[in-house]
C-alpha cells in the first residue's frame, strides 16, 4: 500500500475536477447464466465528477448509473431485471457509487467506496486504470478510464433464482461490473 501523502506521478494527470461525458461512457456487468454461460448487459451512465488533487491517490469521485436503461438485448428479460424481483428501478431508478479512498497496490489503483443499489450500501473495491489524456478537436482536455469489480448481487437484495431440474441455480450470485469511463476537465 503507497501513503497517500507521498505524491505519486500519472503521465498527463492535471487537478481539477474531471466531469463525465455520458455519451463516450457506460456500465456493463456479466453474470452467469444456468452456471453454463454468462450473460452481458449494459447500464448508461447518469453522471459522475472526479475531484482530483494534486496527488491522485487523494482523489474522490461520485457517480450515478441509471437502473431504468439496463439493456440486456432481450426485452423480456430486461422487463424481469427492472422489475422488483431484481433492481426495482420504479422505486430505485438508480445505483450510486461514492468513493471512500484510493491506494496503489502492486502497482494497481485501487478505489474503494460505498455503492447502493435498491437502497442498500455496501463497500466495494474497483481495480482502476488510466486509459491516456488528450485534448480533443474543440480545445477540451478529457481523460479515458476503465473500472473493474465484483459483487455479490446478494449483498443488494438482487436474490431472486430459480433451482434448475440439473442442480445448481439459474442466475449466479457473482457479477463483474465493468465501467469504460471518458471525462473533460471542467475550466
Amino acid at each position: 500500500m503507497t501513503d497517500t501523502a507521498t505524491p505519486i506521478e500519472v503521465p498527463g494527470y492535471r487537478a481539477g475536477t474531471w466531469v463525465l461525458d455520458p455519451a463516450h461512457s457506460e456500465v456493463t456487468f456479466t453474470v452467469r447464466h444456468m452456471m453454463i454461460s454468462k450473460v452481458r448487459g449494459t447500464f448508461g451512465m447518469k453522471s459522475a465528477t472526479l475531484i482530483a488533487p494534486e496527488n491522485p491517490l487523494d482523489a474522490r469521485v461520485e457517480a450515478s448509473v441509471d437502473v431504468t436503461s439496463l439493456d440486456t438485448k432481450d426485452e423480456g428479460r430486461d422487463q424481469h431485471l427492472r422489475s422488483a424481483d431484481f433492481f426495482d428501478a420504479e422505486n430505485f431508478p438508480t445505483m450510486e457509487f461514492r468513493s471512500t479512498g484510493v491506494r496503489l497496490e502492486g502497482g494497481e489503483f485501487l478505489v474503494d467506496g460505498d455503492l447502493t443499489i435498491r437502497g442498500i450500501t455496501k463497500p466495494v473495491t474497483f481495480a482502476f486504470e488510466f486509459g491516456g489524456f488528450g485534448t480533443d478537436p474543440w480545445g477540451n482536455y478529457k481523460a479515458g478510464a476503465t473500472a473493474k469489480g465484483v459483487i455479490n448481487r446478494e449483498d443488494f437484495g438482487l436474490t431472486w433464482n430459480a433451482a434448475l431440474e440439473t442442480g445448481g441455480v439459474l442466475v449466479g450470485k457473482d457479477v463483474t461490473l465493468e465501467l469504460e469511463l471518458q471525462g473533460s476537465l471542467q475550466a
